[in-house]
């Protein structure tokens, strides 16, 4: 019997990268690094500043004392102000990317596919047209067939 030879780590591994999956992913993340940045830009130079305006824009400032003293570094302090600060970083963030971006492509692409339907149901309907005239060509035919073959 032949004994089947595992392929190596190495054969795995160029396996591996020539997958499209890999170039996909590759793309994926500098795409995503680009989107970031602009993502960023829109949150720190419009929102933050309307956010500033009605209130405060360095919340890591609000904590709150566990222990009976808290200067400088002793003391048990919850820095509540810094988790709010990033829960609303992250759904102002959030609503930036639906709002302005998500949101605009996914009307885009649903009118792209309401034109693309539309081209393809007009398509049916002249196909289907001509099959009924077809249909009806035939049917008149086999008429005269059968009426032709009666009178003779």
């Amino acid at each position: 019997m032949s004994e089947k030879k595992e392929p190596s780590i190495w054969d795995g591994f160029k396996a591996f990268l020539m997958r499209g999956n890999v170039v996909d992913l590759a793309v994926a993340v500098v795409i995503g690094a680009a989107f970031t940045n602009i993502v960023n830009a829109v949150v720190k130079g419009m929102i933050n500043p309307l956010v500033g305006a009605i209130g405060t824009k360095n919340l890591d400032n609000y904590s709150s004392c566990l222990s009976d003293n808290c200067q400088g570094d002793q003391g048990i302090q919850l820095l509540w102000g810094s988790v709010l600060g990033a829960a609303l970083s992250f759904v102002i963030t959030a609503a930036v990317v639906y709002f302005l971006m998500v949101l605009p492509m996914a009307k885009y692409l649903a009118r792209l596919e309401a034109r693309r339907k539309a081209k393809e149901g007009t398509h049916e309907v002249i196909e289907v047209t001509e099959l009924e005239v077809l249909k009806e060509i035939r049917d008149a035919l086999v008429a005269q067939r059968g009426s032709g073959h009666n009178e003779q």
